[in-house]
């Protein structure tokens, strides 16, 4: 990305003051970024822990495999999910506050004893799995704010930063050869009237 710039006073001064405030504000976008990576390795573990938890869970119910046959999986429902907004490095992110779930009756004398363990079973089960979802929107979230913020890093510190210095420097050389050009040429005319003026004395 090039800077636009023109040789002049007004231009150096507003290139100036783009420059201090993106030098100002390098070290918070590079403390949010920090912030983020975190996050985002909190969040992936976070998710590691979920999925083993449930992959545990399965396989502690494999045993049950016959019965869960007979279990009406028409009984539980999820009926709600509350949920709430947190903002973790600027970044929103939704908070799974509470899930209700929606139970049928059954009869208690007809249905087999194990039933009730059976429900709070699968509670369980859709209580981890729906954190799961939740776990996995907030790393895309996050991940997302991330490398955006690493992305504005990047665009200071590799092109902005230094193509402001750049052009700083230019239209200060310029000035300069401008300002010494300027003395010149006014010695040039001095002397030329110094000698003119003794050329007219003679």
């Amino acid at each position: 990305m090039a800077i636009q710039f023109q040789y002049n006073k007004t231009s150096l001064q507003a290139l100036e003051k783009n420059l201090k405030m993106r030098v100002r504000a390098l070290p918070t976008i590079k403390n949010k970024e920090s912030a983020l990576r975190v996050e985002v390795k909190k969040a992936k573990d976070e998710n590691k822990r979920l999925e083993q938890e449930l992959e545990n869970r399965i396989v502690s119910y494999d045993k049950m495999v016959a019965l869960w046959g007979e279990f009406d999986t028409g009984l539980l429902k999820v009926a709600d999910v509350k949920m709430s907004i947190k903002k973790i490095a600027a970044v929103r992110i939704p908070v799974l506050d509470e899930v209700v779930y929606e139970i049928k009756p059954y009869s208690m004398f007809n249905a087999p004893k194990w039933f009730a363990d059976g429900l709070a079973q699968l509670k369980e089960l859709a209580q981890i799995g729906i954190e799961q979802v939740f776990c996995e929107e907030k790393i895309q979230l996050l991940e997302y704010a991330r490398k955006k913020t690493t992305q504005k890093v990047n665009l200071f510190e590799k092109v902005q930063i230094p193509g402001y210095e750049d052009a700083i420097l230019k239209i200060k050389r310029f000035m300069e050869d401008e300002e010494n050009l300027s003395k010149s040429s006014q010695k040039i005319v001095k002397s030329r009237q110094q000698k003119l003026k003794e050329e007219e004395a003679l």
